[in-house]
């Protein structure tokens, strides 16, 4: 039995998601990139409340691997940009005490 829906809605902020929703199933926002735009991406708990929340919410459904795609891609536009943040003359150290560390990559549940 699957635990988890994956999907993706733009959050439009304030009362996007309640308290009430987080007490009746699993939400998780991750940012996740589809070529063109930065898109919200969610794994949401695996029942009649968190569907139709995701379905409220005009989302689109999506596999654990195309999630995890979007992701990814967030991830790597990431790391690219952190990379190519350079000062001349800068060490490695300097680097992360400037910017902070190099983004991780995520894996979703």
């Amino acid at each position: 039995m699957a635990l988890f829906l994956y999907g993706v809605a733009a959050n439009t902020g304030k009362g996007f998601f309640t308290h009430e929703d987080r007490r009746n199933f699993f939400l998780r926002g991750y940012s996740g990139h589809d070529g063109s735009n930065y898109v919200d991406c969610w794994v949401i708990g695996y029942n009649e409340k968190g569907a139709f929340w995701l379905a409220d919410r005009n989302g689109t459904e999506k596999t654990k691997s195309e999630l995890q795609a979007l992701v990814k891609a967030s991830d790597d536009l990431a790391r690219t940009a952190w990379d190519n943040n350079n000062v001349d003359g800068e060490s490695a150290d300097d680097k992360i005490a400037r910017i902070g560390a190099k983004p991780g990559f995520v894996t979703i549940p």
